[in-house]
């Protein structure tokens, strides 16, 4: 039977900080256009939160099913190191999203944005449908696509109006770069995983591309998300702060350029994770003091 400390590692708190980047984006944003609500922020933080932590469970249980996960360099997944049985993993899963659907039901009253019920529903199938199902999207090299598509645009976004009930800009430019972000992570994940990844025919964009071009499209998402609200200085000129970034690009960047062992692009993971959530704080702190 799993232990504490390994259902919490098995939540990869190294992927939370792209879920949370979205909504500190989102609410910034929020508070440019005058309509900050910290509930509602506070809601699709919960929302964003318990929908990674459910991917995670649902991706540790299908891959542990398949035997994908049977040899890894990367951190421990319980159904495929035997720490915790399918089903008990499938429940987390279960459990994470449907406490993610609780919270998102209740925003969406608040907020009275009803169609996002739609695209909360289209949240949880694509959360389940990553690894699950029998035709997975995770192993046709579609993850990427998703991951930035619910961790940018969709995340972003939907915090945004349903505090404002409408998109600017500058939220619609964070929700490309956050997302690029996301998808920078999820590629320094598979480029580690990619020889056992090939060998049980899981065919990731980072297998599709091949090592070298899948590591220089990490450096690449970086370089082209974190100036990207650069646009915006002629009329938020705090946003020049993102630039502060720039060193803390490097070493994830070098690592992955370089790094020939698998393990050494572990720590790439919290440090990407934790450019992303950099990223938010200094995207909320421009909209702030260009509000004063």
């Amino acid at each position: 039977m799993a232990t504490v400390g390994q259902w919490i590692e098995g939540a990869r708190l190294r992927t939370l900080p792209m879920a949370v980047a979205p909504v500190i984006i989102g609410t910034a944003a929020a508070y440019d256009l005058g309509a900050l609500h910290w509930g509602r922020a506070v809601l699709a933080a919960l929302v964003s939160l318990l929908l990674q932590v459910g991917v995670n469970y649902a991706n540790d249980y299908s891959d542990g099913i398949r035997g994908t996960d049977e040899v890894r360099v990367g951190p421990l997944r319980l159904v495929g190191s035997g720490a915790a049985a399918p089903g008990q993993v499938k429940m987390a899963a279960f459990g994470a999203l449907g406490l993610a659907m609780v919270a998102g039901l209740v925003l969406v009253v608040l907020s009275q944005a009803w169609w996002l019920l739609l695209v909360g529903a289209g949240a949880v199938i694509a959360a389940w449908g990553y690894t699950g199902g029998k035709n997975p999207y995770g192993y046709m090299g579609l993850g990427d696509v998703f991951v930035f598509f619910f961790f940018g645009p969709v995340a972003t976004l939907g915090t945004v109006f349903t505090q404002a009930g409408a998109v600017s800009t500058a939220a619609v430019l964070g929700s490309i770069a956050t997302g690029l972000i996301a998808v920078a992570l999820l590629m320094a994940n598979n480029v580690r995983d990619i020889p056992t990844d090939r060998a049980v025919g899981k065919r990731t964009l980072a297998v599709r591309l091949g090592d070298r071009n899948a590591r220089l499209s990490y450096v690449v998402m970086l370089a082209l998300a974190v100036p990207l609200p650069l646009f915006l200085v002629p009329a938020k000129p705090w946003l020049l702060l993102v630039l502060l970034l720039v060193p803390f690009m490097l070493m994830p960047s070098w690592l992955m350029l370089k790094g020939k062992k698998r393990k050494s692009l572990i720590p790439v993971l919290k440090q990407t994770g934790m450019l992303n959530l950099g990223f938010s704080v200094l995207f909320a702190a421009a909209m702030v003091l260009t509000g004063l």
